[in-house]
């Protein structure tokens, strides 16, 4: 059985209902096939198996130590990445010019479903990796992408990103490390960095050549002290060794040089992703003196004060990779729970004859209460990967759309929908953490079973990126008004046409879903007007966090909807029971789920300020 995630699951998102096979009709892609997109994910699919799933327990007993030189890790990580790396999967989504597979974007994330699923550990190195590089090509100057891209795309360097620092958490307004201008060089402005980072996932380790670190930090005004504000936070380039460079484009060749003044100041000991080092990095504190000083020597990447614009390029592909990570390890939980469920009896059923103890036990999925907590996983679970393989669609569309106004539109779903991509998996998935836990019973909470280790890896994920209260406040204080209202307009449309599809068809209980799921639409656009209209910003946003929950949970309605209606164009009946399992989730999270939003749009609606109204001295 399937422990990871369900080939045939990700077939009919990838086919049946994303229908990616179309993208090969499109320049970029036009070198591809089904054929293609199936030996990438049999590739995936096989180092998964073979060499990243089999060390997550290890890893997870031996983490990460400092001996004060040198981190040390368990060998068969680095095995792990070697293989992911020599099967050209750190440049799955590039293009040719880069020696990439020029896969689609949801092809691309569905291959990384499978590492985030086998060992989210271990693939976080490197999918920082490719985020950063991303990144880098976005921003960087071509000099910048031949020093710092290319080798990572090779496998040869990794990459992290370095935003927080000890005092400022997610508040990176408060931001305090300085870049001092050097001189101009063949790799732009360089500058001299001092200052701490914080929770730096991947940050100190012996995995490749070297480590590209994109760090924020604040150049200093003309009266010496540094602006305040995010205006004043620009982006550099900065990696644990310095390079050089030869010719440029695809014939450059890099090579590693002499040791920067970055020095790791301990390893954070986290209850969960425990393979991956987590860092607190000292930049400048000259422990190492590169060209005889000490200082961080770091590049700078685009304009001077623009540097958090370029670094939500990274922060929105990864809060997109975090919702990813924590339906992945939501799937593989469910997947676990079901194998367990089907293998443990216990019990007999409900009826005349099941206190007859001389009649067999039946498996414990046979139980009412058990069907249900593994309906709850599986609407969670699938529901959570479609909605990020929609989100990684929407970026194919955003790049290779035929019209501007196309690739508008993708852009603007994308960024109302990724708060809900990042936090809902994160929250809903951990949910499904702990019903896998709940099928096992006891055997759940030890560590006989890797159910426990799946709770606690995805338990960081709604810290992650932005916390959960960071997306609601991002979500309803920005997204959903932005550019008058745009991309929630735009969003309610495209909902709109699928609940006019599903009431036309032929099935009443679909039409009863597309009933249900209009009136929360309808609902969710009257609480967002009417908590905007109190004009008063505190009382508005208080209860941003329910309002991103019942929003989400809409977003979510609307997914299964579109997979319920894909199952109803696509059924065959040699697979029936595939497609039955479609509906029913679709019927569970309609039925069980969609009307806690009534519950949460009361409390919205109301401006209610409980929260507002408590003071310190209460608690």
């Amino acid at each position: 059985m399937e422990r990871i995630v369900s080939r045939r699951d990700l077939a009919f998102l990838l086919y049946e209902w994303l229908a990616v096979e179309g993208l090969t009709q499109r320049p970029r892609y036009a070198a591809h096939a089904r054929e293609t997109f199936e030996a990438a994910l049999d590739t995936a699919e096989q180092i998964a198996t073979d060499l990243f799933a089999p060390h997550a327990r290890k890893s997870d007993l031996n983490e990460p130590h400092f001996d004060g030189d040198k981190v040390h890790l368990i060998p068969e990580i680095r095995q792990a990445l070697d293989a992911f790396v020599g099967a050209g999967l750190m440049a799955a989504e590039q293009g040719e010019e880069f020696g990439g597979m020029q896969l689609p974007v949801a092809v691309a994330k569905a291959l990384s479903a499978y590492f985030k699923g086998a060992n989210v550990a271990t693939a976080s190195y490197a999918l920082l990796t490719i985020g950063n590089a991303n990144l880098l090509l976005a921003h960087g100057s071509p000099a910048q992408i031949d020093a710092f891209v290319r080798p990572q795309l090779e496998g040869r360097f990794f990459g992290t990103m370095c935003l927080s620092e000890p005092q400022a958490g997610s508040s990176l307004s408060d931001v305090a490390t300085r870049a001092e201008f050097e001189q101009d060089s063949p790799l732009g402005p360089q500058y001299r960095l001092s200052g701490n980072k914080m929770w730096i996932s991947a940050g100190e380790h012996e995995l490749s050549e070297n480590i590209v670190h994109l760090v924020l930090a604040k150049i200093p005004g003309p009266d010496g002290k540094p602006v305040p504000g995010t205006k004043g936070i620009s982006l550099f380039a900065v990696s644990k060794y310095l390079v050089s460079v030869a010719g440029s484009g695809s014939g450059s060749r890099v090579a590693v040089g002499e040791r920067n003044d970055i020095a790791l100041a301990g390893l954070n000991h986290k209850m969960g992703y425990r393979g991956t080092t987590n860092c607190l990095l000292n930049f400048g504190e000259g422990r190492f003196s590169p060209g005889g000083r000490t200082g961080a020597i770091g590049y700078l990447v685009g304009q001077p004060g623009r540097g958090l614009a370029a670094m939500f390029h990274m922060m929105n592909e990864a809060r997109i990779g975090v919702g990813l990570g924590a339906a992945m390890l939501g799937y593989t939980a469910y997947l676990h729970a079901l194998d367990y469920a089907r293998s443990r009896p216990q019990g007999r059923p409900i009826g005349s004859g099941g206190k007859d103890p001389a009649q067999p036990q039946v498996p414990i999925i046979q139980h009412a209460d058990v069907k249900r907590m593994l309906l709850a996983q599986k609407a969670y679970a699938e529901g959570a990967l479609a909605l990020n393989l929609y989100c990684a669609r929407l970026i194919d569309e955003e790049r290779t759309a035929e019209s501007e106004a196309e690739r508008a539109e993708a852009t603007l779903l994308l960024d109302i929908l990724t708060p809900v991509a990042k936090s809902w998996p994160s929250q809903w998935c951990l949910e499904g953490n702990t019903l896998a836990i709940q099928v096992h019973g006891g055997y759940g909470y030890t560590r006989d079973y890797p159910v426990e280790q799946f709770y606690r890896d995805n338990r960081l994920n709604s810290i992650h990126e932005g916390t959960h209260g960071i997306q609601a406040l991002d979500l309803l204080g920005r997204k959903v008004v932005m550019n008058d209202g745009a991309a929630f307009k735009l969003l309610g449309s495209r909902v709109d046409a699928t609940i006019r599809r599903a009431s036309q068809a032929r099935h009443p209980d679909t039409q009863r879903w597309a009933a249900m799921l209009g009136d929360r639409v309808r609902r969710v656009a009257r609480t967002t007007q009417r908590v905007w209209a109190a004009g008063d910003a505190a009382k508005t946003l208080a209860n941003a966090t329910p309002y991103l929950e019942a929003f989400g949970h809409v977003v979510l309605a609307w997914i299964w909807l579109e997979q319920s209606l894909a199952a109803s164009a696509h059924y065959q009946r040699s697979e029936g029971d595939f497609y039955h399992g479609k509906w029913q989730a679709c019927r569970y999270f309609f039925l069980y789920e969609l009307p806690k939003v009534d519950s949460m749009l009361d409390l919205v609606e109301s401006l209610d300020t409980t929260t507002l109204d408590m003071e310190d001295a209460w608690f």
